[in-house]
Parts: structure tokens; sequence; C-alpha cells
């Protein structure tokens, strides 16, 4: 089965960010292909280099990056609730007139046409969040 995964909740608001990192392990392990894991609302705050757990704390972006260099993964921050929140790469940074960027390696940031596209292609769209 193909799976849109879409996470809507940061990383330390709720559980819904660190089940939809389960969920996606565990499809991967049992075969399953993920097409795109798509972060909307505060779930773009799972896409920031700049976090820093506690050490006996999960750190959620260090295991998504992780994820997606294994498996390949597209990760995908939306462009306009990432500004909203800071969460800018290189050229969203240089475009906003700010000196310095923060997205985690793996993500890249893009629009809400990469949800769409998610939901045509994948079997299933899982939604993690509010």
């Amino acid at each position: 089965m193909k799976f849109g995964i879409l996470v809507t909740e940061g990383p330390y608001q709720h559980q819904a960010s660190d089940t939809a990192y389960q969920f996606t392990k565990a499809a991967l392990e049992k075969g399953h292909e993920i097409f795109r894991v798509f972060f909307y609302n505060d779930g773009v705050n799972n896409g920031t280099r700049l976090m820093v757990p506690p050490q006996d704390d999960r750190n959620l972006q260090k295991n998504w990056t992780e994820l997606a260099e294994e498996h390949q993964l597209d990760l995908v921050v939306c462009v306009a609730a990432a500004q909203r929140r800071g969460v800018l790469d290189a050229s969203e940074a240089k475009r906003a007139g700010k000196d310095a960027d923060n997205i985690a390696p793996g993500f890249r940031i893009s629009g809400l046409g990469q949800l769409v596209e998610a939901g045509i292609i994948a079997d299933r769209l899982m939604v993690f969040g509010d």
C-alpha cells in the first residue's frame, strides 16, 4: 500500500508527530511505500534544525531526518505555514530578508500542491493531528 502522511502538530505539543513517525517507520518495515510526508500548520516545527530537546527526550527532527535518509522519503514543509513560524530554507530566508535559515536536513519547503498530489497518488492519506 502507498501512504501519504500529513502531520499538523508540532513535535512536542501532542503525541501526533511522534505517532506519525512511528506509523511511518512501521509501515516502511512492513514493506509499504510512503509517497510523501507533508508537514502543515504547527507540524512545520518538526522541520527546524534548531530544536534541542533534553538528552533523555526523543528528538523528532533527528528521527525524521534519519528515516528520510534511510528510505529516501520526501519530507515537505508547507511554505506558508513555515514562513509564519520562522522555518526557512536558504532561498526563503534570502527572499524574506533574513540573515539565516533553519530547515533541517532531509526537509524541503513547498506549497499545498504537494499535499494535494499526495492525496491523489497515495492509496491512503493518513492524518496525524487536528
